[in-house]
Formats: structure tokens, sequence, C-alpha cells
């Protein structure tokens, strides 16, 4: 009786946290995946100032758990191998300013951050 008992608290305590992994909003993910993607091209082209600026809207608007880190940095990953040497494809500093505009926008409106008297809002 008591093993049954433990099997039983140890499902109901974890389907929370199944819960909770499978709440994730895809919209959110996708666009952190987006964030990855500028920043890992950013880096391969030499655009610091946009791949800073990617890092800092990933700070302020991701959540700080795994799933969200990892779909960051696994997007990092791939545009920056995908991109490689070749800088001749590298899109200009006015389109990774444009880019990050438009992320910057879609990442409030999914992962709103409340502005305090401290925060800067980024520019692109």
């Amino acid at each position: 009786m008591p093993r049954v008992l433990l099997s039983s608290l140890l499902i109901v305590l974890a389907v929370p946290a199944v819960a909770d992994a499978d709440a994730i909003p895809t919209a959110a993910l996708a666009a952190i995946g987006d964030l990855g993607r500028l920043n890992g091209q950013a880096l391969a082209c030499g655009e610091m100032g946009s791949a800073g600026q990617a890092k800092l809207l990933m700070i302020r608007h991701a959540p700080k758990t795994r799933r969200y880190g990892e779909v960051y940095e696994e997007r990092t990953n791939q545009a920056f191998l995908a991109q490689g040497g070749d800088l001749a494809s590298c899109p200009s500093a006015a389109d990774f300013a444009s880019r990050l505009d438009d992320l910057s926008r879609r990442l409030q409106s999914l992962l709103p951050v409340a502005q305090t008297a401290t925060q800067k809002p980024p520019t692109p």
C-alpha cells in the first residue's frame, strides 16, 4: 500500500512540471529563434553592434529558462556556421538595424518587459 501511495504522489508532483514545459508559447520560441539567427549572422559578419543589441533583447525579453536559452544558442550557432566566412553576402548595417527593430516590436508583444526608470530601450 505505501508504494502505491508514493507512486501516486510522484505522478501528481510530476504533472505540473510537464505542463509548464508544454506551456511555452510557440510564437515566443520562434521569435527567440529568429533573434538567435540574427545574432549568429551578425557575429559572422562582424556586426558587433547588432550582435550586442540582439543579446540585449534576449536578456530583456526571454524568460530565464533552459528552453529559451537553448533555442537562442542553437539558432545563433546555426546562423554563424551557415554564414561562414562569406562576407560578400552579409546584410548591410541598415538591414540588421531594421530586422532588430522588427524583432524588438515582436518580442515586446509576445514577451513584454515593463520599462523602469533605469532601463533604456534598445536602440537599433
